[in-house]
């Protein structure tokens, strides 16, 4: 029987970075059916973004256990462990290897837990791709309303069971409704560690974000960062802020900050971006928000995803003291729930896994879209990324998972960890401006 009929429900989350880490272990307590407690246990995968313990405690969320692991000693570990649910919130292709790999698994067990899937934030590229890879899980969950309609959209088009996507909201959204002026009024930039990609973009934003500290000697301006020299979080960053900023006269009124980005919105007066997330958060509270057109409008920014919402403006319209008016039916479809609706907007998901967990018999095999006959040219490539073979099953050389790493291995783990970062900030770059000369 699973492990809810006898005691307090037993979730696992595997994330792969440190947002996902946030994001997974929030949606799990958030989607919990009403009425249960949870024991959390968290795994990280390894690779250039597994979180360091700095990041971790950022983050802010705790779990009963958390330990880190390779895809073949996670799989190991499902097969042994009873779990309720499983919420696995990694890349789409690490999606799609653990949902192969855990089919593989459980093809002898009577019982499965519930298995959940999403995305950390806006959806704004490979949009099919994403969500094919996500194929397979009991919960696809969406984000907003939009972000639901594209999801069924998808999946219908292809022929695929539309049936697991699921809309919520975001789960770290939350803190209190911004209520006026702070003194001193405080602007926030929130940094993105791969948007804009290049230098040049990037100085020119933090130029511009000083030069407005340096009109406004009234203000507080903040540089919002999301991971120190070294970190990698969900995505690469090659030019990191702090970097930029050493070469830069700071005035006064400037500083860069870390922490919490709830704790930071709770006294910030202007929320600036080019595309993150911290835009949703902000539009949650009502905090006063602008997503910056300087560098265009585009896809590969992703501030296209925000047209439509009012908040669109440059750093020549703000330093002339314009402030955004958000489009109140845009904020409604983007799952920001500014309209006190947030307390309700994981019922769904709470109610379709309750009924997954009573359902007769346990579940049935997980049965993703992508198969060694549907795309034989695509799909064995993914799972062999994790030493998976075609079939779910660990490739003849994978990491044992029967002891813990000796003094040695961690070492080793260490170093390779640090010379790849090492290779993505300090070579790659250089390696790149060779080839523009």
């Amino acid at each position: 029987m699973p492990a809810s009929a006898t005691k307090a429900l037993r979730v696992a989350v595997l994330a792969d970075s440190d947002t996902r880490w946030k994001w997974g272990a929030l949606t799990a307590n958030r989607i919990a059916p009403e009425h249960s407690g949870i024991h959390l246990d968290g795994y990280l995968l390894r690779g250039r973004a597994t979180p360091t313990p700095r990041q971790l405690q950022e983050v802010g969320v705790q779990a009963d256990s958390l330990r880190e692991v390779t895809a073949v000693e996670f799989l190991r570990t499902m097969a042994q462990e009873t779990y309720d649910i499983l919420v696995l919130a990694l890349v789409g292709g690490g999606v799609q290897a653990m949902l192969h790999g855990l089919k593989r698994v459980w093809e002898d067990q009577s019982e499965r837990p519930v298995v959940v899937t999403g995305y950390v934030g806006v959806v704004y590229e490979k949009l099919a791709d994403g969500l094919l890879l996500r194929h397979g899980a009991d919960l696809v969950l969406a984000n907003s309303r939009q972000d639901a309609e594209r999801f069924r959209a998808v999946y219908e088009g292809v022929g695929a069971d539309a049936s697991a996507v699921t809309e919520v909201a975001l789960p770290f959204l939350g803190g209190a409704p911004y209520t006026g002026e702070h003194d001193p009024y405080t602007v926030v930039f929130a940094a993105q560690p791969s948007v804009p990609e290049n230098r040049r973009d990037r100085a020119y934003l933090l130029n511009r974000l000083v030069q407005h500290a340096r009109r406004h000697p009234e203000r507080e301006v903040l540089l919002k960062l999301r991971s120190k020299p070294g970190e990698h979080t969900t995505h690469i960053e090659e030019l990191p802020y702090q970097k930029l900023a050493q070469k830069l006269d700071l005035p006064s009124n400037f500083r860069l900050v870390y922490g919490h980005m709830g704790e930071v919105l709770d006294r910030t007066d202007l929320l600036v971006t080019v595309s993150s997330t911290a835009a949703l958060e902000a539009l949650h509270r009502r905090v006063p928000t602008v997503v910056l057109t300087d560098l265009g409008i585009r896809e590969a920014l992703g501030n296209h995803h925000f047209v439509g919402s009012g908040c669109l403006a440059s750093w020549d319209q703000l330093d002339a003291g314009h402030r955004p008016v958000p489009d109140e039916e845009w904020v409604s479809r983007q799952g920001v729930a500014a309209d006190g609706s947030y307390a309700t907007a994981f019922d769904a998901a709470r109610e379709r896994i309750g009924k997954l967990l009573r359902r007769p018999g346990g579940l049935p095999p997980l049965t993703p879209y992508y198969t060694p006959g549907t795309a034989p040219g695509y799909l064995p490539g993914i799972l062999a990324r994790h030493h998976l073979g075609p079939d779910g099953t660990p490739l003849p050389g994978a990491p044992a998972a029967d002891k813990e790493p000796g003094p040695v291995r961690q070492i080793v783990r260490r170093a390779a960890r640090g010379a790849y970062r090492h290779g993505v900030q300090r070579v790659a770059p250089v390696i790149r401006r060779m080839g523009e000369l």
